[in-house]
Formats: structure tokens, C-alpha cells, sequence
């Protein structure tokens, strides 16, 4: 494969077809890194095979070995409990060459390669459904077998449908709550910001509109200035305005207590996965 601006000449696999392999193959193609004839995704429903080649115009099959043996990168995108039956059904016919992503939650690299069984590179890979939309935040890394190239094209397709950062495996439950499933968190509180919008008069169509792009305002406030949350947010605080008003509410009922023990609760469930 090329690094750099150049198309890669590697073949990209997929094992598994739904909306985060999706989110992989559109980040691949907008960004140019590859090209559909380079790439082919397996998954056993006939639907989702024909959505990925009606939209990206990429080759699909039925059966996880084909797209074993075409790949020098193969992504598992698959569900957790799923990695265990697909792992021993490739394991033979993989190239002892091609470096596997796996994006599945909680298992770890140990895992993965006492199912292969063999010394393979392994990438562990935790994006999140922001992915979709060419926002996704994904942590990684690597195993020992993993070289320093294989690691640079895999973190190049990782940052083509968003940002990528390598961290410790440990820190992984760790992100599973703050990027993996914060997500869900973000929604519940455009959702609850839009209810109080309507019971203000404003109609629930235009509450999504403000209150999301506020959000995606307020995020990238903290990105791009990197200031500190709370610097920022003493930024709209007026002395005796409504703002602070408003956050002295939330503070009455207990906002930040709630956050910490969701991302807590979310730590403690990954780590029993």
C-alpha cells in the first residue's frame, strides 16, 4: 500500500455489512484512500449486501473465507458475540500478512488472538456512530505483530470518517463510555433541551435544529480554541443573566452528578463484557 496523499493499492475487506461498516467504506472512498474494485464486504443478508453495492458500488459476497483471502486490511464489523464463530472460520485462509481491525466492544487484543490461534496484526479499533456522518472519534491499538506501516494505512482509514488517536487497551472501557456511548448521552440532552423549547412556544422541528446545531456549535468551540469547558462556559454567564440562571438550575438538579455516574456505570458494564 502507498501512504500519503496516493491512492492505497492494498485490498480493503469487510466482514460484516451494517452502519458502521458503511460509515468505513464512505470515509474510504470520500477521502480517496481507495477505490471500489478494492474493496469487498461480506455479510449473510442479501439486503445488506445490495444497499453497500447500490451506494458505493463496491463488491460484495456471502461468504466471510472470499473476503479473508482478497484482504490486506480486514475490518471485523461485527457485533462482540459474533467475533468468536467468524474468527475460527478465517483463521486458515487469512494471510499471516493482513492486518485485522476489529471494532468490536470489549474484546480485547489477548482475546482476538487466542480465537486466531496464531500470532496475527491486530488493530483494536472503538469508533462511534458519529462515524456516519464523517464525525466519528475512534481510539486504537495495536498488537505486537502490528508494523509501524500496517499501524500508519490503518489510522489513515480510521481518520477518513473522523479523528483517530492510539491509547493504552486499558483506557478502552474508558473510552467505550465517554466516545462510544456518549452519544447517546448528547441525544437525551438535545432531546430534553427540544421539550423545554416546545413547552416554550417553539414548534419541535425547529427545537431539534437550534438545540443540535448549539450542541455542534459548543463542541467545536472547545476543539478549536482548546480552551477549558468551563472557561468557556463562564464565557456566557453574564452576572445575573439568564444563563446563569439556567445553570444554576442545572446544578440544583444534579447535572453533573448524573454525567459522572452515567459515564461510571458505562465503565463498569464494559468491563464486564
Amino acid at each position: 500500500m502507498i501512504l500519503g496523499d496516493e491512492i492505497m493499492e492494498g485490498r480493503i475487506g469487510l466482514i460484516g455489512g451494517g452502519n458502521m461498516a458503511a460509515a468505513i467504506i464512505s470515509g474510504i472512498l470520500k477521502a480517496g484512500i481507495s477505490v471500489p474494485e478494492r474493496i469487498l464486504a461480506a455479510d449473510v443478508s442479501e439486503a445488506a449486501r445490495k444497499k453497500l453495492k447500490d451506494t458505493y458500488g463496491i463488491m460484495t459476497t456471502s461468504d466471510n473465507q472470499e473476503a479473508a483471502r482478497f484482504s490486506e486490511i480486514l475490518f471485523l464489523a461485527v457485533k462482540p458475540h459474533i467475533c468468536g464463530n467468524v474468527i475460527p472460520e478465517i483463521r486458515d485462509v487469512l494471510d499471516s500478512r493482513t492486518v485485522v481491525v476489529s471494532i468490536a466492544a470489549g474484546q480485547t487484543l489477548e482475546k482476538l488472538d487466542s480465537w486466531f490461534g496464531k500470532e496475527v496484526p491486530i488493530v483494536r479499533a472503538m469508533p462511534n456512530t458519529p462515524a456516519m456522518v464523517g464525525e466519528g472519534m475512534t481510539a486504537f491499538c495495536c498488537s505486537r505483530a502490528v508494523t509501524e506501516q500496517q499501524k500508519e494505512q490503518v489510522a489513515k482509514i480510521l481518520n477518513s470518517f473522523g479523528k483517530a488517536e492510539p491509547l493504552p487497551e486499558p483506557l478502552f472501557n474508558t473510552v467505550t463510555a465517554v466516545s462510544g456511548s456518549s452519544p447517546a448521552y448528547v441525544y437525551m440532552f438535545i432531546e430534553a433541551m427540544a421539550d423545554g423549547a416546545v413547552a416554550g412556544g417553539m414548534d419541535r422541528q425547529t427545537a431539534y435544529r437550534f438545540c443540535a446545531q448549539a450542541v455542534l456549535g459548543s463542541a467545536k468551540m472547545v476543539l478549536d480554541t482548546g480552551r477549558h469547558p468551563g472557561e468557556l462556559k463562564d464565557m456566557v454567564c453574564s452576572p445575573g443573566g439568564t444563563t446563569m440562571e439556567a445553570v444554576l438550575a442545572l446544578e440544583e438538579k444534579g447535572m453533573r452528578a448524573a454525567v459522572e455516574s452515567a459515564v461510571r456505570a458505562c465503565i463498569r458494564k464494559a468491563e464486564e463484557l
